[in-house]
């Protein structure tokens, strides 16, 4: 890359449906400027599309659209900077597949912030500015981390000596930091939902363990059952809630990398992206680490007390059948004493005997 860009990334959520749907909307806008084709297994493509160029990119929850401008002379001297959203057919542009999870515009311009403060008022919010020297001090990325009027939040970069190929992997990496800034978030619903679920089940067991401390024989099958049903609900809440879990874990630590990977230092007066993002994200990530680990405590102690109560019930079934067992013994003692009782005495004829002589 080379500056000055404008640069517009749109994050879609899709389904696997959408991720179809997806490759066919990029098929559309191909097929209207006659080039080649996607073929069904074609996962990445970069196409220059003459009044802008276009990266795109199908993960496994998302698809990435990434459309890069050329900013003029004439219009760097003006007072506008324009979104590189508006060189793409509006229509087409409307129709993109999926749910939109984060929509960027970046800026890359020459020089440095000494030069250019003027665009830095411009398009970010000045109470709200925060950024940082990065690549080792070759160039110094600005942002505010709000969402603007356009439904947009914005990166402002100023390349200074900065070799093109560099450049090109610092907008990757600040690209990549808000995708899965906003992708590791989508674990916090969740988590809070599971709460409340977990809450209840959590009641729900210590009311059973406690009935099990007093229960009657009689009482331990319902018991047992009622805590079947409990570990069932917990198991399938987990199954349902882990994969969010562990894509989010997966998308923090990933996010964490990118900003490890621009070599944030510091500017007087303004906080770094890192900084930010570790003081704003940590609750966010705390609570999604919480619920994973709440939902394994949990499906930890209803097995515990599930084993036991089996154990329990095993055991007085054992002494049941123990108490059967030496019951039969017994009366098979006494019908062996009977049988030999009367097969040990004389036999005396009876009086009426008739012997036939």
């Amino acid at each position: 890359m080379a500056a000055p860009l404008a640069i517009a990334h749109r994050v879609m959520l899709a389904d696997a449906a959408q991720r179809v749907e997806s490759r066919l909307h990029l098929a559309a806008l191909l097929r209207d400027h006659q080039l080649p084709l996607p073929d069904e297994h074609t996962t990445h493509l970069r196409v220059d599309l003459g009044s802008f160029r276009l990266r795109w990119e199908l993960h496994t929850e998302f698809v990435t659209w990434t459309f890069t401008v050329r900013i003029r002379d004439n219009e760097l001297a003006g007072n506008r900077l324009a979104s590189a959203a508006e060189a793409v057919p509006h229509a087409w542009m409307n129709g993109l597949p999926g749910q939109c999870l984060s929509s960027l515009d970046v800026w890359v311009l020459p020089g440095s912030r000494t030069t250019g403060d003027t665009w830095r008022q411009q398009v970010l919010r000045e109470e709200s500015v925060l950024g940082s020297a990065v690549a080792n001090h070759q160039a110094e990325v600005f942002t505010d981390f709000v969402i603007h009027p356009d439904g947009s939040s914005r990166f402002l970069v100023y390349a200074d000596a900065l070799p093109s190929r560099r450049l090109g992997r610092l907008v990757q990496r600040l690209l990549e930091i808000e995708t899965y800034r906003m992708a590791a978030m989508l674990g916090l619903p969740a988590a809070r939902n599971a709460g409340a679920a977990l809450s209840s089940a959590e009641s729900d067991l210590a009311e059973i363990a406690l009935a099990i401390r007093s229960a009657q024989r009689h009482e331990e099958p319902k018991l047992l059952d009622r805590l079947t049903r409990l570990a069932a609900h917990v198991e399938s809440q987990y199954a349902a809630t882990h994969s969010r879990f562990s894509a989010s874990t997966a998308y923090f630590e990933l996010m964490d990398q990118r900003i490890a990977q621009i070599d944030e230092a510091a500017l007087e007066g303004l906080q770094t992206i890192g900084e930010f993002i570790e003081r704003r994200l940590t609750p966010a990530r705390k609570t999604c680490e919480w619920a994973a680990r709440r939902q394994d405590a949990l499906s930890g102690r209803v097995s515990r007390i599930s084993n036991l109560l089996r154990t329990r019930v095993e055991i007085e079934q054992q002494q049941s059948s123990q108490a059967l067992l030496e019951a039969l013994n017994q009366r098979q003692d006494l019908q062996l004493k009977l049988q030999a009782t009367v097969e040990g005495s004389p036999w005396r004829p009876s009086p009426t005997t008739s012997w036939g002589w």
